[in-house]
């Protein structure tokens, strides 16, 4: 058994590891051993690192709780899930079971272990589904549940199967070669793949029962109300006094007081006249609850004192805690060991309030006792973390995530900020600055500038990464905030959750006075970018060019930037709204200054026309008759354009970009490899595979690798005049010679919950030599040359469906038929949802 710190469940593990947190007046261990001893299993090795003399002191050999216990202590540091197995591998001759210290389960163990025998299995994984896997490792199997792939933590689009790691493992004491002496190392992310790797026997066992992982506060108040409600097999502490209601020895209930089943009352308690006790409530040994208090579902640890006329809903009281006359604690809300709320004080709901502070008699607390406001869902998006303007995205809050994300650097590093030229980009680039050199972090400000410049700045200095903020392309009202690596690229999942684990656990670095990082502003970034973008053009092709073109800057600072460029090599260009001091337009008046731009390029006979959106991202092209060019057209024109310019040369596309991709591709010979749909997946593929010459879609815009790694529509512009003026071709010539695809999309509602086994569905209903699981579930059908892909969506409760094929008829009927598909399933899983909703309640 594995022990841990449970950082997730601060401030209540600020003095106890996570094993020893209470459920039902017991450790999480305790109940842990008991399954153990149910299950026939009595000798126990536990590692410990995290304060681990709680646990020695507290179970000492095992024999008053009728198991032989030892222990393996970490001393040096943290040796990871499967170091610290590797650490005590001479104590295991024999096949062992690992299961961790944070989990509430009632598995039928010994049907897992027959299962592992039975299948002579080196490693076998118990596992479970869940509505939501997005915080678990994904484990897929196959018929015979032989384990074929893994997945951790997975993004929303990657969840393939709602079926999780629980953390629970049957091993043989031979797979622990696979691990290196005194080095950290994990099952999941180190043994497991290296094994599957050289052909082990591995298996997943899906048990049957209940399954919590303890790592959060709403998980832990819900493992208790299921221990409660008799929703998973526990032993109790306390003898059933009436039903559903467990009172310890030498506890004095006044005659007035009313408790309602399922309630728990620990040994030697005091409870006051007229006291309400609500179904759902926890209260620990040794506390006293002051006349007419009102406890509605409170979980209230050890020794608390809970004074008369107190109101507490649905918290959680840690150990040692007073809280006074007329107080109120309410949903959500955490009170850390030995803190006092004093008289007629009102904590809100959800604020955590860490040990051993005071909260002054009559105040009002609305955040954090640290710092810092109530934790969203999650911070990071499809691309950086968004919000509305000055509502999500705040001073307060940027401050706080320029200190998560300067947190997991190193102290001293260097970062680039850059922006757009809006006022609220500039008030929130100035608050994540504020953020970074509280943690020792140095700017380098970019200040206004069109990312593409921005990108390809990073990598030219020694610096750890970049942040952008702007406008958000598609959201007029949000800001965007991005976050790159050292090369340009935005950073991965992996950086994103530690962002995150650090924002939400408040855990940030204090630099000393003489450690504040410093801000220093970047010269001559033009003229970095401009050589560039110079040496990957031909030049004298486009000075040669008789080409004219419109361009459209839709009010953003790529109209700064472009325009001096393009100059130099003597292009005639007429430039459409280029002020910076205009707001950004919504999406239907940009929709109206593109019609504005079609009427320009006809006017003026132009060759090409082309909006320049997304802080220089992003484009729309308008052909010499002024029709636009855009989505899956667009992607397929710039793939014959770069294709016919180097044949055999590699694209790189996101799954749900139409198959003319391939059709182009092959008549140059060209190679087309597909990522996942977000813009970190395609950077990276770019920057990683050889002979890549185009990356991106109409939709993401189109990276050109050698350039830098990110999107680039200045760039595109000039390579469009180049290669028109080479290829002696215009756009309307090369439109009406891409091939003829049909490609049509549609969105269902899709609650959260369900994402996970509508995957799971799809995979199990479908051949698996017609799947393809880049990102989402890709169904093909070699019969019409078509596919149709289900896509869940990375930050809203929705999946894309996307039906694909020469056949335009059969692309309709699939869209319609996996529209349907896909609806009843949602309809059916939340129809399932609200019986079991309603059923839970009338038990309560």
């Amino acid at each position: 058994m594995a022990g841990g710190s449970g950082t997730r469940l601060r401030p209540l593990t600020c003095d106890l590891p996570k094993p020893m947190v209470p459920i039902l007046n017991r450790p999480i261990a305790e109940h842990i051993i008991n399954l153990l001893k149910r299950n026939g299993i009595h000798e126990i090795i536990t590692t410990l690192h995290y304060l681990p003399d709680v646990m020695r002191d507290y179970f000492q050999d095992g024999s008053d709780f009728g198991v032989q216990m030892t222990y393996a202590v970490e001393e040096d540091q943290p040796l990871g899930t499967a170091g610290c197995v590797k650490n005590i591998a001479e104590l295991l001759d024999d096949t062992f079971l690992v299961i961790s210290g944070d989990s509430i389960t009632d598995f039928d163990l010994k049907e897992a272990i027959a299962f592992h025998r039975a299948h002579r299995s080196q490693a076998t994984l118990i596992l479970t589904r869940v509505p939501n896997p997005l915080e678990f490792g994904v484990v897929i199997t196959d018929e015979n549940y032989r384990i074929c792939r893994f997945l951790e933590k997975p993004s929303s689009s990657e969840i393939f199967s709602d079926t999780v790691n629980t953390g629970a493992y049957i091993l043989e004491p031979d797979v622990l070669k696979y691990l290196p002496e005194n080095q950290e190392s994990d099952f999941s992310k180190d043994l497991f793949p290296r094994m599957l790797e050289a052909g082990e026997p591995m298996f997943g066992y899906i048990a049957d029962g209940y399954w919590c992982d303890v790592g959060h506060l709403d998980a832990y108040r819900e493992a208790q109300y299921d221990g409660l409600f008799r929703k998973v097999k526990l032993d109790f502490a306390y003898e059933e006094r009436m039903p559903g209601i467990w009172i310890g020895q030498n506890t004095y209930l006044d005659p007035t007081a009313q408790i309602e089943a399922p309630a728990m009352i620990g040994s030697n308690c005091r409870i006051g006249a007229r006291v309400l006790i609500e179904g759902g409530t926890v209260i620990g040994d040794n506390v006293t609850v002051g006349t007419e208090a009102n406890l509605k579902r409170p979980i209230i640890w050890n020794g608390a004192i809970v004074g008369d006329e107190a109101h507490l809903r649905a918290c959680v009281i840690a150990r040692g805690t007073r809280v006074d006359r007329r107080a109120h604690v309410l949903e959500g809300a955490v009170i850390g060991p030995l803190s006092s709320i004093g008289e007629e004080a009102k904590v809100s709901p959800g604020v955590r309030v860490w040990p051993s502070k005071k909260v002054e008699p009559g105040a009002i607390l609305n955040i954090n006792l640290i710092w810092g406001q109530a934790a969203y869902r999650n911070l990071f998006g499809q691309r950086g973390v968004s919000g509305l303007a000055n509502i999500d995205i705040t001073p307060e809050f940027a401050v706080k995530l320029g200190g998560a994300y300067g947190s997991t650097l190193k102290s001293g590093s260097h970062v680039t900020v850059s922006r757009d030229q809006r006022t609220i980009s500039r008030m929130v680039s100035r608050s994540l600055i504020a953020g970074l050199m509280s943690v020792g972090v140095n700017i380098q400000n970019l200040e206004a500038t069109a990312i593409p410049v921005a990108r390809s700045i990073v990598p030219t200095i020694a610096i750890a990464g970049g942040i952008h903020v702007r406008v958000h392309p598609e959201r007029p009202d949000h800001i965007l905030i991005e976050f790159f690596d050292h090369k340009g690229i935005n950073i991965s999942k992996a950086r994103e959750k530690k962002i995150e684990g650090a924002y939400f656990k408040e855990d940030f670095r204090r630099a000393q006075m003489h450690e504040i990082g410093n801000v220093a502003y970047a010269n001559q970034m033009l003229d970095i970018y401009g050589i560039s973008f110079e040496r990957h053009l031909n030049v004298e092709a486009i000075r040669h060019s008789s080409s004219k073109v419109v361009i459209d800057y839709v009010y953003a600072v790529s109209g700064a930037v472009l325009p001096q460029i393009l100059a130099k090599f003597g292009c005639d260009a007429v430039v459409l709204n280029a002020s910076l001091s205009q707001n950004a337009p919504t999406n239907s008046n940009r929709e109206t200054l593109l019609s504005q731009l079609g009427h320009v390029v006809e006017a003026l006979k132009a060759n090409f026309g082309v909006q320049v959106y997304a802080n220089g991202e992003q484009l729309i092209l308008v052909d010499e008759t002024g029709s636009t060019i855009r989505g899956e057209m667009l992607t397929a024109l710039m793939v014959e354009m770069m294709l016919t310019q180097t044949p055999r040369g590699t694209i790189v596309v996101p799954v749900n970009a139409s198959s003319a991709v391939e059709h182009i591709a092959r008549r140059h010979d060209g190679y087309v490899i597909r990522t996942k749909a977000n813009p970190t997946a395609l950077m990276e593929t770019c920057q990683t595979s050889a002979n890549v010459v185009l990356g991106g879609s109409g939709e993401m815009g189109f990276i050109f690798p050698h350039l830098h790694p990110g999107f680039d529509a200045m760039f595109c512009i000039a390579k469009i005049i180049e290669l028109l003026t080479i290829q002696e071709r215009s756009l309307g010539q090369i439109r009406a010679e891409l091939p003829r695809i049909s490609h049509k999309t549609h969105v269902v509602r899709c609650p959260w919950s369900t994402k996970g086994s509508l995957m799971r569905h799809l995979v199990e209903t479908h051949p698996v030599e017609s799947l393809e699981l880049v990102d989402g579930v890709k169904i093909f059908d070699h019969r019409s040359d078509g596919w149709v892909l289900i896509l869940p969506d990375a930050g809203e409760p929705l999946v894309h469906i996307f039906a694909n094929s020469p056949d335009r008829n059969w692309v309709d009927e699939t869209l319609r038929d996996y529209r349907i598909r896909v609806q009843e399933f949602v309809d059916q899983d939340h129809e399932s949802e609200e019986e079991a909703y309603a059923e839970s309640t009338y038990s309560y």
